[in-house]
């Protein structure tokens, strides 16, 4: 058993498409209208083109918006992206205008930083230590 997909709740989809793949550098997997407004839109790592998918899902359900925004309150990522080297990600990102909430931190076996994905979500990125 493998982890194919999974998502995050966005309020634009997009805008969270050119964030997260303009901004953190993913690529456009899949992009396939599904009603009359929302899109089955997909990415992946440019190194894992077929890898895990990450969905780019509407936050239209009720239940989204509130369990988003209790997340963020408590300052509690949706999703977490391993990186290379958190600190250098994190200097490339902030250049690039990401906001973080929290800076790299080294935590045990890994060092950590949190951004603000503009699109309702907190993303962890994570760096395990070697």
């Amino acid at each position: 058993m493998r982890i194919h997909l999974t998502s995050v709740f966005v309020d634009d989809q997009a805008e969270a498409l050119r964030f997260y793949t303009e901004v953190l550098g993913f690529v456009k997997k899949h992009d396939v209208p599904v009603g009359e407004k929302d899109r089955w839109l997909t990415v992946v790592s440019p190194e894992q083109p077929d890898g895990t998918e990450l969905l780019l899902e509407p936050a239209g359900h009720p239940a989204a918006k509130a369990y988003r925004e209790a997340l963020v309150t408590d300052g509690i990522p949706l999703a977490q992206f391993e990186v290379d080297d958190v600190a250098a990600e994190y200097a490339r990102l902030r250049d690039r205008g990401v906001r973080f909430t929290q800076e790299p931190l080294e935590m045990g076996p890994v060092t950590t930083a949190v951004l603000d994905d503009t699109c309702g979500n907190l993303i962890q990125l994570v760096t395990p230590s070697r």
